[in-house]
């Protein structure tokens, strides 16, 4: 082919395109859905939409289930349309690429231990956007599985069941990639987000909090993130479990009680790094188990029981710039041996000096107790808190050192508190 030929071959393959994307937008069309329309369900709308076709749905009250979206289109609702799914089946089934769901009230899907029913599935789809949707009294609110490239954004999923068998995940991910969800409100279902073999997904400015287990639970999921989320009054604030390569980042954990709570819980991860958050009136504020290459800094550890739970089997961690105030234990450990380092942190509870004004303790702080070492060996030690013995005990192991671990300690802790 010469290069007359070739050029005008390239120029009518151009115009082809462009002849078909203008034919495909002018023949584009909005399909109406209203209870006095010819178009009175929402499923006979989508039946009669096309690909790139938009169906609109006028304010009412719909009682459908198990309404399915396989063609790429745009389906959005006036305020105040309620699909009602009467507990007979799960809400919309999208299994095609590029659609938007936006601006439906969803609720009362079918609640079963045997199918996770949603109010919201994606399966198998990529570019799906779910936005603007009120989920209420769903199994589980919107549920993403074997799907990528999606967005779930300024959604309210809010469950109403007491009992935690009779709730799902407000929002689940499952094999899924480059998942976006940000500014969510979730509550009172089982974990507010999960995530398992989801990678390259990305969290932020949420809020997750009255959940049964978990505000956000991860499961074997690597590079991801979440930032400046809140977690509040969940039996656990976040978990990150069997995942390598996690960012959380300036979010804030709050008032998340119980015998076995955990504002973050770090299970078996690995370089991850915890900057920039806030933990605030938790029972602990970070456990650690089996975590390492962990960069933990600027964090506020405040009026926490415990702030942080480290045990012996984590390694090479970093803790730098952190501030510890308020808290009833800074740090506690089952253990003695330890390889992580501690570095400029505050610590409210540190009695040294700086001679030289250099803003830097000249003497190490242990922030270990002996006390909270007897605590994880005699959890029933807890009832001699603030008595006159444990302030003794506390004293005597300062002066007489032999239990403490000494490789757990600050070698270089800062005298005021850091900006962060």
């Amino acid at each position: 082919m010469n290069k007359f030929s070739f050029s005008v071959f390239f120029t009518s393959t151009i115009l082809w395109i462009c002849l078909l994307f203008f034919t495909t937008k002018s023949f584009a069309s909005e399909i109406i859905v209203c209870p006095s329309c010819n178009c009175t369900s929402i499923q006979s709308g989508i039946n009669l939409a096309k690909m790139g076709d938009a169906v609109l749905v006028k304010k009412g009250t719909y009682n459908e289930h198990t309404i399915t979206i396989n063609k790429s289109i745009t389906i959005s609702a006036e305020v105040n349309t309620v699909v009602d799914l009467q507990k007979k089946g799960e809400g919309f089934i999208i299994t095609a690429d590029h659609v938007t769901l936006k601006g439906f009230i969803i609720k009362n899907s079918m609640v079963s231990n045997m199918n996770d029913y949603a109010g919201i599935l994606v399966s198998n789809a990529s570019f799906v956007e779910v936005t603007n949707n009120f989920l209420q009294n769903t199994f589980f609110g919107i549920r993403y599985a074997a799907s990528k490239n999606g967005l779930i954004a300024n959604n309210k999923i809010i469950g109403e069941n007491i009992i935690q068998s009779q709730t799902g995940n407000g929002i689940q991910l499952w094999q899924c990639s480059n998942i976006s969800i940000k500014n969510n409100l979730i509550k009172k279902h089982r974990d507010g987000i999960y995530f398992e073999f989801a990678n390259y997904c990305h969290i932020n400015n949420n809020t997750s909090e009255e959940n049964f287990r978990y505000g956000l639970h991860f499961m074997n999921s690597n590079h991801d993130s979440y930032s400046r989320n809140i977690f509040r009054n969940n039996g656990t604030g976040a978990a990150v479990m069997y995942s390598h390569y996690i960012s959380m980042l300036y979010n804030t954990f709050e008032n998340n009680w119980g015998d076995a709570s955990y504002a973050l819980l770090l299970k078996d991860i690995s370089t991850g790094i915890v900057r920039g958050n806030r933990f605030i009136k938790n029972t602990s504020g970070i456990l650690l188990d089996g975590s390492n290459y962990l960069k933990i800094s600027s964090n506020l550890f405040q009026n926490n029981g415990w702030a942080m739970k480290i045990y012996a089997n984590c390694v090479n961690d970093t803790f730098a710039n952190n501030n510890f105030i308020l808290n009833t234990f800074d740090v506690s450990t089952n253990g003695t041996m330890y390889s992580s380092i501690f570095k400029n942190n505050y610590w409210d509870k540190y009695e040294g000096y700086d001679l030289n004004k250099d803003k830097v303790g000249d003497v190490p702080y242990l922030p270990v107790s002996l006390y909270s070492i007897i605590i994880e060996q005699m959890p029933q030690a807890l009832m001699l808190l603030r008595s006159f013995a444990v302030n003794i005990l506390d004293k005597t192991e300062k002066m007489i050192p032999s239990l403490i671990p000494d490789q757990l300690k600050d070698e270089s802790p800062a005298m005021q508190k850091n900006n962060i």
